[in-house]
C-alpha cells in the first residue's frame, strides 16, 4: 500500500482523495484551516451554483488560454457527470433560469456533509489545522497543534488554491516555496472583480449599493446583458465580472479601459433620439431622461456623473451617450476581494498527468494553476475535474513498472 498525502481540503484536493479511496492507496488529506473546504462553503451560502447545463462543446472553451490543457480532465468529468456526482451523495440539482446547476438545498452544506462522510467510510484521513510550510529534504514540513512534523509519503498533491479569498486560507503563500524548487509561477492577479471607479461624492453617496438592471455592457470580450452594483469605490456584479479578464489586461497593457454601457437596450439609437426630442426643452433633464428615454433613478445618474454636458440639450448626442456610455476604470479591486485569481503555476510546468516536472512524484490542481473562467459553475467544475485528473495521474506514477 502506498501513501498519498493531499495538501489542501478544497474541491480539487477532496475530489482527489475520492478517486484515490477507491485505488487500495492510504491517503491522508492536510487542511491548514479548523475545517476543510471553507470557501466551497461560503459560495454556498447565497446557492451552490456546481456547474453550467450549456451545451458542452461551448462550456469546454470557457476557460481562455488554458481551455485546450483543461480539455482532457474536463471529458473525463463532464458538467453532467458533477449532476450525476452530486445526485449520488443525495444533492439532487436543477437548472436555473441562466443555465446554471443548483442543488435543490441551494446550500453547500449538506452536499459537503454527505461528501466527507463517503470520505470517512473509505479511510480517508482528514487532519486538519495541519500547515504546510515547506519541503524538509525529500519530506514535506507540516505545522501541527503538537508541532512539526516531516511527512514523507509516496506521491503528494498540492491543492492550496489561488490567492482570493485568503482568510478562508488561499492566500497564496506556497508560491516561494515553489519557485526556491525551480516551478515557474506566475504572479497572482484578480479574476471575477469589481473595479475602482472615481465617482462624484454625490453620487456615492446617493447611490451606492444601487442595482443597475437590463444593460447591455460592451468590452473587448464582446457584449452581454444583465446587471451591476455600483459601490462606494465603483463597480461590481456578474455583468462586471463577465467582462473582468478583458478589462483587467487591457488595464494593465495600457493603463486605462473602460466599460461601455447601453442603458436603454430596447431602443435603437435613432428611436432614442426620436423619443427624446419630442420632450418639452424647458423640462428638467431629469424629466426629460424620465419620459424621452425611460431612465430613472440610478441609471439618470450615470447620465448625469458620466455623459458630456453638452450632450444634454442635443436629442442625437443624448441618445448616443445613452446608448454608448463609458465607465472610465481606474484598477481593479484587491485581489483579497476577488472571486477568483488568474496566474498561478504556468502550464510548461507539469506534465500532462499534472505532475511537476522540477519536482517528480509532487503533483498540483486546482487554481493554483494558470487559468481562470467566468462565474457561473465553471470554476468548481474545473477544480473537481482537476482533482480526478490528478488523482489518475498519481496513481500511475505509482504503479509505474519500476525503472521506469
Amino acid at each position: 500500500m502506498k501513501e498519498v498525502a493531499i495538501i489542501g481540503g478544497g474541491p480539487a484536493g477532496l475530489m482527489a482523495a475520492e478517486v484515490l479511496s477507491l485505488t487500495g492507496h492510504s491517503v491522508t488529506v492536510y487542511e491548514a484551516m479548523p475545517t476543510v473546504a471553507r470557501k466551497f462553503l461560503l459560495a454556498g451560502k447565497s446557492g451552490l451554483n456546481i456547474t453550467h447545463a450549456e451545451d458542452y462543446a461551448v462550456f469546454a472553451t470557457r476557460f481562455g488560454a488554458a481551455s485546450p490543457r483543461l480539455r482532457a480532465a474536463l471529458d473525463a468529468f463532464t458538467p453532467t457527470d458533477v449532476r450525476n456526482w452530486a445526485d449520488d451523495l443525495g444533492a439532487e440539482t436543477f437548472t436555473g433560469s441562466s443555465g446554471r446547476v443548483f442543488p435543490k438545498a441551494m446550500k453547500a452544506s449538506p452536499l459537503l456533509r454527505a461528501w466527507l462522510k463517503r470520505l470517512e467510510a473509505r479511510g480517508v484521513r482528514i487532519l486538519t489545522r495541519h500547515h504546510w510550510s515547506g519541503f524538509a529534504g525529500d519530506g514535506y514540513a507540516i505545522e501541527t497543534p503538537t508541532g512539526q512534523r516531516i511527512i514523507r509519503p509516496d506521491a503528494a498533491l498540492l491543492a492550496l488554491g489561488g490567492a482570493s479569498w485568503p482568510r478562508l486560507g488561499s492566500d497564496g503563500g506556497w508560491i516561494p516555496l515553489l519557485r526556491e524548487r525551480g516551478v515557474a509561477v506566475e504572479d497572482f492577479k484578480p479574476a471575477n472583480c469589481g473595479f475602482d471607479v472615481e465617482w462624484s461624492d454625490f453620487f456615492v453617496e446617493r447611490f451606492a449599493g444601487e442595482p443597475v438592471k437590463s444593460v447591455v455592457a460592451t468590452s473587448d470580450d464582446g457584449s452581454s446583458q444583465g446587471e451591476f452594483v455600483v459601490t462606494r469605490n465603483g463597480i461590481e456584479g456578474s455583468l462586471v465580472y463577465a467582462h473582468a479578464a478583458s478589462l483587467r489586461d487591457r488595464l494593465d497593457a495600457e493603463g486605462k479601459a473602460a466599460l461601455t454601457l447601453d442603458l436603454a437596450p430596447g431602443r435603437t439609437e435613432t428611436r432614442l433620439a426620436r423619443d427624446l426630442a419630442r420632450q418639452d426643452a424647458k423640462a428638467s433633464f431629469s424629466g426629460r431622461l424620465r419620459k424621452g428615454a425611460g431612465l430613472d433613478g440610478v441609471k439618470a445618474a450615470l447620465v448625469r456623473e458620466l455623459g458630456g454636458q453638452a450632450d444634454r440639450t442635443n436629442p442625437e448626442r443624448l441618445a448616443a451617450t445613452i446608448k454608448s456610455l463609458p465607465v472610465p476604470l481606474l484598477r481593479p479591486r484587491p485581489i483579497a476581494e476577488a472571486i477568483s485569481s488568474a496566474g498561478g503555476i504556468r502550464w510548461e510546468a507539469v506534465d500532462e498527468a499534472l505532475m511537476l516536472s522540477a519536482l517528480p512524484g509532487l503533483f498540483v490542481a486546482g487554481e493554483m494553476l494558470d487559468w481562470e473562467a467566468p462565474t457561473g459553475g465553471y470554476l468548481l467544475t474545473a477544480c473537481f475535474a482537476m482533482g480526478r485528473a490528478a488523482a489518475r495521474g498519481i496513481d500511475a506514477w505509482l504503479t509505474r513498472p519500476a525503472n521506469t
